[in-house]
């Protein structure tokens, strides 16, 4: 029972750890996405730098892949152990009287998410590899705005990133904040990391929702 115990503290440390990670690369994501809507010039800047650095490419890419990868791992084995060790089926369902729709949906919110990654990996990066590794197309800095603008021309992609963004969003509402109980980390300042991830789950989404909105209303002119 005490190694049963020590491996789910494991995995949940790990689940953690990994979450953290992704939300610091959401952060960056999203400063170098607003930037198309600021300065289409700066976004092509950046765009080719992240598509054809070294680090970038044979380091920092493979680690983000590993880190969503072992994150939603972590999570639907957690989800199944959870499961498993229920053995007691409580006669009556109090629903948020014990706890948030949201904390009880994790793995819901969580293979959403999941799916839009793959919508997303379709839409950017294996468009990426194709254009560089399979294609061998030459090196051009300025196609990147016109390519991301002309994803979010249809109106069904646009709806698809919009919902998938709220519900990452609930995600973060109760996962930020649990990554850090997860860790062990309680202390006084703990009311104010709490306000901290809240303000993060809606604001962070909510400028992707910004971004894949102004693009389908500011389509590019052919």
């Amino acid at each position: 029972m005490s190694a049963l115990i020590k491996s789910s503290i494991a995995r949940k440390v790990v689940m953690a750890l990994s979450g953290l990670f992704l939300v610091l690369f959401l952060l960056l994501h999203l400063s170098i996405n607003l930037s198309s809507v600021i300065s289409p010039e700066t976004f092509n800047q950046w765009s080719h730098f992240m598509g054809y650095n070294p680090l970038v490419q044979y380091l920092m890419q493979p680690i983000l892949i590993a880190g969503v990868v072992v994150h939603f791992v972590m999570g639907i084995v957690l989800e199944l152990q959870n499961n498993r060790a229920r053995a007691v089926k409580y006669a009556q369902f109090k629903g948020s009287a014990n706890a948030s729709w949201v904390s009880r949906n994790m793995i819901i919110t969580g293979l959403v998410v999941l799916a839009f990654l793959g919508l997303h990996f379709y839409d950017f990066w294996i468009h990426e590899m194709a254009y560089k590794y399979v294609e061998v197309n030459p090196q051009d800095p300025t196609r990147y705005y016109a390519e991301t603008v002309e994803k979010f021309e249809p109106i069904w992609r646009t709806v698809i990133y919009v919902v998938s963004f709220a519900l990452l969003s609930m995600h973060l509402w109760h996962g930020f904040a649990s990554s850090f109980q997860s860790m062990g980390l309680n202390n006084k300042y703990t009311p104010n990391i709490k306000k901290f991830t809240k303000i993060y789950a809606l604001i962070v989404p909510l400028g992707f929702v910004f971004i894949a909105l102004y693009h389908h209303l500011n389509p590019l002119t052919h």
